[in-house]
C-alpha cells in the first residue's frame, strides 16, 4: 500500500465511519432481537450429534451424573430411589450427549429423558425409551430428545468443539478464535500469526498437537505454529493456570490442538469421504479437500489432502497487500486398532506446507531500515509436521487406565539470508532454521469414588538449529541450542461434597541445556496449581484458582543464535511464574453471565539476541485484567457477547510488539458479539459476529479502534442430505486495519500487514 493510495480514500472512509458505525449497532439489534420472538422448539440432530470431551470414571451414580452434566453443559435430575447402590461405567472420549449418557448408564436399567437442558434420569413415566422392555423388565435407553441447552463455560478455559468449528469455517488459525476476546491472534497471513492469550504469546503456553509438544522457536518473523484449521476437530484453551499432566512449561496455561478422528466421522464399521471446494473473491484463491475414512473389525483408518492457491489480496482501502498469496498443502492421516479388549493403538501424521514470496520481515508489510543491500521480499517455505503414537485402553477396570505417548515434532523456516557485499549492494546466502521434540509420557488415570487422580512421567529432548551457507562471510553462522527434561506429576479431581469440585496437582521437573558452545548446566524445580468450583446456588457459581510454574531455560530461536555466545559462568536463568483468576459464573434457562479477574507474571523470560553478550537477555513480564460475558442459547441458536481489557508490562513499562517478541503484546480493550440461528425446516443457518476494538492509549502509544463485521449461511438440503453449500461475507464494512496483536502498529517506519478487505467466500462440500 502506497500512502498517495491510501490518501486517496482517506476521506472516503472517515465519512464511512459513521455509517459503519450505525450498521454495527443495527446488526447488533436485529441479533439481540431474535430470541426474544423464538419459541422452544425440539433441538436439532446437529445439536444432539455435538461431539464433547468427557473425562468420567465410574464411580456411585449421583457423583457420575454430577460430572456428566458439568461436561455436557446438560443439568441432570436423578431420582433418590435410582441412585441406591447405583454404580456407573467409565465414559473417556470425543461422544455425542446420547453416546456418553448411553455408556454411562449401561447395566443400570436406568431410563432417561432430556427436557429444557435438563437430565432426567429414572423416570420411567416419561422416558424416551426405544419401546421395548429388557429381559429384567426395565425399558432399554433409547434416542435422546434434546430440548434445549446451555453453553459449558469457565473462568480460565476456552473449549472449541467439532460444531463451533464447523460453524466457523476457519481458513486461518485467526478464525479458529474469531469470537473469542481473551484469544487475540496477530497478523493477516497463517505463516506469520501467532496466537496470544489474555495478552501472553504461545510460546509461553503449553502448546500440543494431539497430544504431542511443539517446540517452534524458529524465526520471529514467522508463525510459531502453522496449523491448518479444516483438520481440527477441537481446541482447548487453559488461559493461565493448567493442569500438571498437560506437560512441563506451561507458564502461562496451554493450548490443545486435536485433529479429526475416524471415530468422530463413524459411528460403526463403515467406510466414507469428502470433497471440498473453496473460493476467495478476494485473493482469488482456491482451496480444495479430499479425505476418507474407513472402520472395520476393530481397524480403522482416516486421510486428509488440502491444496490452496491463490493471489496477493487487497485491504479495505483498495491496495494490494504483496506478499499474502497462498500456496498452502497440508494432509494428515491416521492408522488405528482396537481390540476387543479395549487395548487401542494408534498411529497420526500431520504436516502442513507454505512457500511464496513473503515481505522480507513477514510480519509486516514494510519496515524502513535503511539498509539498501535488503529486499523487500524474500521467498519464505514453511513445513510442520507430527508424528504420534498413542496407546490407551477404552475399557479400563478398576485403577488401571493407562495412556501411554510417543512423538516427534518438527518445524523448519527456508530463507535467503541478505548481506552488504560492499557499496550497499546485497547479495544472499540460504538459511534454514530447525526445531525438533522427541517427547512422550506414561500415565495412569486412577478412579476415586468422588473423581480421579492422574500420576505420570513425561520427557521432551528439544533441539532448535540454525544452519546456513554463510561462506562469503569467511565465517560459520552454524549453532544449535539443546535441551531435556523429565518430570513426574499428579493431578487430582475430585467432588469432596456436594456443589464443591476441586483440581489440584504438581509435577516435578529436571532440565539439562546444552548451549551453542557446547556449555551445559542442568536446573530442577517444582511447579503447582491449585482450582475450584463452588456452586452458591443452582445458578450461580464461583470459580477460583493459582498456580506456580517453573519452566527451566527455554531455548532460543534459530535465526539469532551466535555460535561465540558468552553465556558466563551460570548460563540464562531458569524462567518461572505465577497465574491467579477468579470469577463468578450465572446461568439460567439458557442465559449466562460471567465475569473473571486474572493476572500473570513471568520472571526472567529468556529472549536471547545476536550480539555476544546477549545470549541471557531475560524479561519481567506482567498482564492482568479482566473478562466480562453474557449469552442467551435458544433452542435453535445462540447470540453471545465477551468483553476484555488487558494490560502487558515487560520489566514495568508499557509493552509494544518489538520488545514483546516471545511474550507479550498490546491488547487493550477487545469486545466481540457471535450469533446464529438455524431454520429447521429449511436445513438453513445464518450467523455472523463482530469484532470492536475501541482505541487504546499505553504511555505514549495511541492504537487506533476498529469495528469488523462478518456474515454467513449455510444450506444444508433435505433432499441432497450429504451435500453443505456456504456462503459468507468476511469485513463486511470494507475496513482497513491491522489486528490489535499485528507486529509493528506503534513504529513509524512500520507498515503493519493490514487484514483482507471486504471477501466473499463460496464453499461446497460433499460427504459420502
Amino acid at each position: 500500500m502506497t500512502l498517495e493510495r491510501f490518501s486517496t480514500h482517506r476521506d472516503a472512509l472517515i465519512r464511512a465511519r459513521s455509517r459503519r458505525l450505525l450498521a454495527t449497532t443495527a446488526f447488533t439489534l436485529v441479533l439481540l432481537a431474535g430470541p426474544c420472538s423464538l419459541p422452544l422448539m425440539a433441538q436439532t440432530a446437529t445439536q444432539i450429534a455435538t461431539m464433547r470431551s468427557y473425562d468420567i470414571p465410574a464411580q456411585p451414580l449421583a457423583n457420575a451424573l454430577k460430572a456428566f452434566g458439568r461436561q455436557s453443559s446438560l443439568q441432570v435430575s436423578l431420582a433418590a430411589e435410582a441412585a441406591q447402590g447405583a454404580s456407573s461405567a467409565t465414559v473417556i472420549g470425543n461422544l455425542t450427549a446420547d453416546a456418553a449418557l448411553a455408556r454411562l448408564l449401561a447395566g443400570t436399567g436406568l431410563t432417561y429423558r432430556i427436557s429444557n437442558g435438563v437430565v432426567l434420569v429414572g423416570d420411567q413415566s416419561s422416558a424416551v425409551t426405544s419401546g421395548e422392555p429388557s429381559a429384567d423388565g426395565s425399558t432399554m435407553i433409547g434416542e435422546i430428545n434434546v430440548t434445549g441447552q446451555r453453553t459449558q463455560t469457565s473462568v480460565n478455559s476456552v473449549n472449541i468443539g467439532a460444531e463451533r468449528l464447523e460453524a466457523r469455517n476457519p481458513t486461518s488459525i485467526a478464525d479458529v478464535f474469531r469470537d473469542e476476546a481473551g484469544v487475540s491472534v496477530g497478523s493477516s497471513t497463517p505463516t506469520s500469526q501467532k496466537v496470544y492469550v489474555n495478552g501472553l504469546e504461545e510460546t509461553t503456553l503449553a502448546v500440543t498437537i494431539d497430544g504431542s509438544r511443539q517446540n517452534n522457536r524458529v524465526f520471529h518473523h514467522n508463525a510459531t505454529n502453522l496449523i491448518d484449521p479444516s483438520l481440527l476437530k477441537a481446541v482447548d484453551v487453559d488461559a493461565g493456570i493448567a493442569p500438571a499432566d498437560i506437560g512441563p512449561g506451561a507458564l502461562a496455561g496451554s493450548i490443545a490442538y486435536e485433529t479429526k478422528d475416524v471415530k468422530d466421522l463413524l459411528a460403526q464399521d463403515g467406510f466414507g469421504g469428502m470433497v471440498s471446494e473453496s473460493y476467495n473473491s478476494n485473493s482469488r484463491t482456491f482451496t480444495t479437500g479430499l479425505g476418507g475414512w474407513a472402520m472395520q473389525d476393530g481397524f480403522e483408518f482416516l486421510g486428509f489432502l488440502n491444496y490452496g492457491k491463490g493471489e496477493n489480496y487487497e485491504a479495505g482501502n483498495g491496495g494490494e497487500v504483496r506478499g499474502t498469496e497462498t500456496n498452502l498443502l497440508s494432509g494428515l492421516g491416521k492408522f488405528a486398532y482396537e481390540a476387543e479388549s479395549g487395548d487401542r493403538f494408534e498411529f497420526s501424521h500431520e504436516r502442513v506446507r507454505d512457500d511464496a514470496e513473503r515481505p522480507y520481515r513477514a510480519n509486516a508489510s514494510v519496515v524502513t531500515t535503511g539498509r539498501s543491500w535488503e529486499p523487500a521480499y524474500r521467498n519464505y517455505k514453511l513445513d510442520r509436521d507430527n508424528t504420534v503414537f498413542t496407546y490407551t485402553d477404552t475399557t479400563p477396570e478398576g485403577w488401571w487406565d493407562p495412556t501411554i505417548r510417543l512423538a516427534y515434532s518438527h518445524s523448519s523456516v527456508e530463507t535467503p539470508i541478505f548481506y552488504n557485499a560492499g557499496g550497499g549492494v546485497g547479495a544472499s546466502y540460504d538459511g534454514q532454521g530447525e526445531s525438533g521434540s522427541f517427547n512422550g509420557k506414561f500415565e495412569n488415570r486412577f478412579a476415586l469414588e468422588n473423581g480421579s487422580l492422574v500420576a505420570g512421567v513425561d520427557f521432551y529432548n528439544d533441539k532448535i538449529s540454525l544452519e546456513t551457507d554463510s561462506e562469503p562471510l569467511g565465517y560459520s553462522e552454524d549453532a544449535s541450542e539443546r535441551a531435556r527434561n523429565i518430570g513426574i506429576y499428579t493431578q487430582a479431581r475430585i467432588e469432596p461434597i456436594d456443589d464443591l469440585r476441586l483440581s489440584f496437582g504438581g509435577r516435578a521437573d529436571k532440565q539439562w541445556f546444552e548451549g551453542t558452545t557446547g556449555e551445559k548446566w542442568d536446573h530442577a524445580g517444582l511447579s503447582g496449581n491449585a482450582s475450584m468450583e463452588y456452586d452458591l446456588t443452582s445458578f450461580l457459581t464461583a470459580k477460583a484458582g493459582a498456580s506456580h510454574v517453573w519452566a527451566g531455560i527455554p531455548i532460543a530461536e534459530a535465526f539469532i543464535m551466535n555460535p561465540a555466545w558468552n553465556y558466563g559462568t551460570s548460563g540464562p536463568e531458569v524462567t518461572t511464574a505465577n497465574n491467579a483468576m477468579l470469577g463468578l459464573e450465572f446461568h439460567h434457562n439458557g442465559f449466562t453471565v460471567e465475569g473473571s479477574l486474572f493476572r500473570s507474571t513471568i520472571q526472567d523470560a529468556r529472549v536471547a539476541k545476536w550480539a555476544v553478550a546477549r545470549a541471557n537477555d531475560n524479561y519481567d513480564v506482567e498482564t492482568q485484567g479482566f473478562e466480562l460475558g453474557a449469552g442467551y442459547d435458544w433452542v435453535d441458536g445462540f447470540i453471545k457477547v465477551k468483553y476484555v481489557h488487558v494490560d502487558a508490562e515487560i520489566d514495568g513499562m508499557p509493552v509494544d510488539s518489538d520488545t514483546g517478541t516471545y511474550l507479550t503484546t498490546p491488547v487493550g480493550n477487545i469486545i466481540t458479539v457471535s450469533a446464529a440461528h438455524t431454520f429447521v425446516d429449511w436445513g438453513l443457518t445464518v450467523g455472523g459476529d463482530m469484532e470492536l476494538a475501541p482505541e487504546y492509549q499505553d504511555g505514549t502509544t495511541t492504537y487506533a479502534a476498529y469495528e469488523v463485521v462478518n456474515l454467513y449461511t449455510e444450506w444444508k438440503p433435505e433432499q441432497l442430505p450429504h451435500m453443505t453449500f456456504r456462503a459468507e461475507v468476511q469485513n463486511l464494512f470494507n475496513e482497513t486495519y491491522a489486528s490489535r496483536a499485528t507486529y509493528g502498529q506503534e513504529f513509524g517506519n512500520v507498515e503493519p500487514l493490514y487484514e483482507q478487505g471486504r471477501t466473499f467466500l463460496l464453499s461446497v462440500k460433499a460427504t459420502f
